[in-house]
């Protein structure tokens, strides 16, 4: 999602353009998928990528639902992990090359009452793959197809509007997403996906309504709550914003963009000694991009009040 990040947007992209490296270097990063009841989850597909070096690579979890990605840079990684019949994952966390990186766990949540033939899961494989190489109309062209040959299977509708999502078109991309909370009225995935919708149309207080119709305590995904916390922050909410961040760095602990925007949310509520406490702990993680600049400029501000 390009725009829901609202406040990192620019910091990210500028990383892209100041890469020289390719996402190659001598830090490992490993991790364990299962389901809800803690089932090792075989065959799904992990696929990294480094913000800094603008490029990534896929691999797929073994029988034991472990994955290793090991000789690669440090800095900030997205992560999306997806199996069919489970609701996509997508997480942010950041490898550092001087220490040992904690074992990455994430769980996926199963899709009731999909049954998948090989010919849709063949079908679903091909349009992933076209999505992940942002050649969205294409993708969509095999999503649609999927629905019209099989129209019981009303998740691929997420996959619709989320290929309308990255092409901008919000307004596609909330009907698909509607599609989906037509057979499933509390898919969490769907409801958040209107907000993120309603954010990136500049529509705060309506991004809130929706994100406010799932109970916070069954959010449990960093990226999720990031984002929830920064409509929160956008709208001058900061109390409300700092419920979602905190949960967002306990959730992930190395996420450096909720621990900045925690620290910016601290800053505003004028909690000064948290503030301070946060941006330092946020350079434990991240001392030499250009963000930590701002974070040593704010660490002086806040020291002489």
């Amino acid at each position: 999602m390009k725009k829901v990040v609202l406040i990192v947007g620019v910091i990210l992209t500028a990383a892209v353009f100041l890469a020289a490296q390719d996402y190659k270097g001598k830090a490992r990063v490993s991790g364990i998928v299962t389901d809800e009841q803690g089932k090792p989850l075989e065959g799904v597909r992990i696929k990294l990528f480094c913000i800094k070096a603008n490029e990534g690579f896929d691999m797929k979890s073994d029988k034991e639902g472990k994955w290793v990605a090991a000789w690669v840079r440090g800095g900030d990684w997205n992560a999306d992990f997806d199996k069919i019949g489970y609701e996509p994952k997508k997480i942010s966390f950041n490898i550092n090359e001087n220490r040992k990186n904690p074992d990455v766990m994430i769980f996926l949540k199963k899709v009731e009452g999909l049954v998948v033939t090989d010919d849709i899961r063949a079908q679903l494989t091909k349009g992933n793959e076209l999505y992940d190489q942002k050649k969205f109309d294409e993708a969509l062209a095999v999503y649609q197809d999927i629905i019209t040959k099989f129209p019981d299977v009303y998740p691929v509708y997420r996959s619709i509007g989320n290929c309308y999502f990255s092409q901008e078109k919000y307004d596609l991309a909330e009907q698909s997403y509607m599609k989906v909370l037509e057979k499933d009225p509390k898919n969490v995935q769907a409801i958040l996906s209107i907000g993120n919708c309603y954010t990136n149309r500049g529509d705060a207080a309506k991004a809130l309504e929706w994100y406010g119709k799932v109970d916070f305590e069954k959010i449990d995904d960093a990226v999720v709550l990031y984002n929830l916390g920064t409509s929160y922050y956008n709208s001058g909410k900061y109390e409300d914003a700092l419920k979602c961040y905190l949960k967002s760095v306990e959730k992930q602990k190395d996420f450096t963009d909720g621990i900045y925007q925690l620290g910016l949310t601290y800053t505003n509520l004028q909690k000064t000694a948290e503030a301070i406490a946060t941006f330092e702990s946020y350079l434990k993680i991240d001392a030499d991009s250009p963000r930590s600049t701002q974070v040593k400029a704010f660490l002086e501000y806040l020291r002489k009040k």
